[in-house]
């Protein structure tokens, strides 16, 4: 990781699946940046580790849940006065060829990762409205536009999340608020089985999976006030795998 080059000194930030990989990478940055963070992760123990190690505030909630979704932003603002950036991080895989996958794989997939992204950015629009400041930063894949064998939940899931982005960032922009994604391409627990001879193929030019904490300077970068004419835009962050 390299310096800090972004002030969010001020800000109050929500970080969705942040107890670990890329959620945890992106909170530890904001929070050495200033910010103040709340990483929220449905596995608590992990997830209070983390938070502990990062100096931030961790919550409990299943993101596919409209009620803890909303009682996560409420207690965000009651605690701080406000809520500037989301980032919707969270994520699960149920990978199964599509004749093999059940209701609930597939329900349980969409759930998370479309559905969270939905459910949060919902909650805080009363807030960036009341303030006319938001910045939502949701992390969508690869796979999302271009398929993967057992994955058609979560190439779906993947491929809404794009559509959302681009529909909420038209939808908000009047209101001050900046709606993009990343598409990253980082070495985590959900790329730790795949077989070596497959890493060349998954990783592009550069021949390797990023550090999750490559991914931090990109959504920092989204984040910040000067990002602020850019919205409804999917960046990918994956060493050039997508050209």
């Amino acid at each position: 990781m390299g310096n800090i080059t972004y002030d969010f000194t001020g800000r109050t930030v929500v970080v969705t699946g942040a107890a670990r990989g890329i959620g945890h990478a992106l909170s530890r940055h904001f929070a050495q940046a200033g910010a103040t963070v709340y990483m929220v992760d449905f596995d608590a123990d992990e997830l209070d580790t983390a938070a502990r190690e990062v100096g931030a505030v961790g919550v409990r909630a299943d993101v596919s849940n409209t009620e803890d979704v909303e009682r996560v932003v409420s207690t965000v603002v009651a605690e701080t006065g406000r809520i500037d950036i989301l980032v919707n991080n969270a994520g699960i895989l149920r990978d199964k060829v599509l004749w093999k996958l059940t209701d609930e794989d597939w329900e349980q997939v969409l759930g998370v990762h479309a559905g969270g992204t939905f459910r949060f950015t919902r909650a805080c629009v009363p807030h960036f409205r009341n303030q006319e400041f938001g910045r939502v930063v949701n992390v969508t894949s690869y796979t999302g536009l271009h398929g993967n064998r057992g994955q058609a939940n979560y190439a779906t899931a993947k491929a809404g999340i794009v559509g959302f982005t681009k529909t909420a960032a038209k939808e908000l922009a009047a209101f001050g608020v900046t709606v993009n994604a990343i598409s990253p391409n980082a070495a985590t627990r959900m790329t730790a089985s795949i077989p070596d001879e497959k890493v060349d193929e998954l990783t592009g030019p550069i021949s390797r999976f990023a550090d999750p904490s490559e991914m931090a300077d990109a959504v920092c970068f989204l984040a910040s006030e000067e990002a602020r004419y850019i919205t409804g835009v999917v960046l990918p962050v994956d060493g050039g795998v997508s050209m």
